[in-house]
């Protein structure tokens, strides 16, 4: 029987992809493979079980042991939105290790979460995983977007991980390096403990390495240069300040 096995990252693009999954090849043979990234928002390990549960079967659980952090300093490499060392060791190598000793390429097929908006991510993907088939469920009509695979877990009886409330993605506790200046924005107001402890480690690397490096780039000038987290801090905050009424800041003073 072929094994049916879906990158369960514990985001609703995954879900949503393991529930077309099922509904055409049903239970029997579903593998929900989740890399445990040790920096994960404690919601997705609650959304993970319900859902697992609904399903009817135990998620496999991988890890490196490492988190984001650790990878950066073992590699000596920031990650960025442009490259995150981090996905690599701590999602596909144990993934790939997992499918390697348990999945037989010639009777098992790889699934990924990716929308109809992701396409252009295929390609990679699929050169990746080679020799093993790999599929892409919710690139399929009818085209669901992020909202309506949200409410289509509503819909079911479970609520989706609590930190789509405010961010795109369910990574990292929402400290994803691969998102831009925008999201990091969203991080510092809706998680200011959490941008904190990253600039923190931030600081700690750039102190570490010697080097001027940061997760988010500015251009100016025409040039690209490292902004930190620090910085980009103090600018949304200034430009905050500024933009508040007059009242609000008597009230704040």
């Amino acid at each position: 029987m072929t094994q049916h096995i879906v990158q369960y990252s514990g985001g609703i693009g995954s879900w949503a992809a393991a529930m077309r999954v099922a509904e055409q090849h049903g239970v029997e043979n579903l593998v929900l493979l989740v890399a445990d990234c040790r920096a994960e928002d404690p919601d997705l390990w609650r959304y993970v079980a319900e859902t697992s549960r609904y399903f009817g079967i135990e998620p496999v659980v991988v890890a490196d042991g490492r988190d984001p952090w650790q990878v950066f300093r073992d590699v000596r490499f920031l990650g960025n939105s442009r490259l995150a060392p981090c996905s690599t060791h701590l999602k596909v190598n144990p993934c790939r290790r997992w499918v390697e000793a348990n999945a037989d390429p010639d009777d098992a097929i790889l699934y990924v979460g990716f929308d109809h908006t992701e396409q252009r991510r295929i390609p990679g993907t699929r050169n990746g995983w080679a020799p093993w088939r790999v599929e892409f469920p919710m690139c399929d009509e009818p085209f669901l977007t992020k909202g309506e695979m949200l409410q289509w877990s509503r819909d079911i009886g479970i609520e989706p991980p609590r930190l789509y409330a405010w961010a795109e993605h369910n990574n990292c506790s929402g400290l994803c390096v691969r998102a831009g200046h925008r999201h990091w924005a969203k991080v510092l107001q809706n998680a200011p403990l959490l941008y904190a402890e990253a600039e923190r480690k931030e600081e700690e690397i750039r102190a570490e390495f010697g080097k001027d490096v940061a997760i988010l780039r500015e251009r100016r000038a025409g040039a690209s240069r490292p902004l930190t987290l620090a910085e980009h801090r103090r600018r949304l905050q200034r430009d905050s300040a500024a933009s508040a009424p007059p009242q609000a800041l008597r009230e704040a003073g």
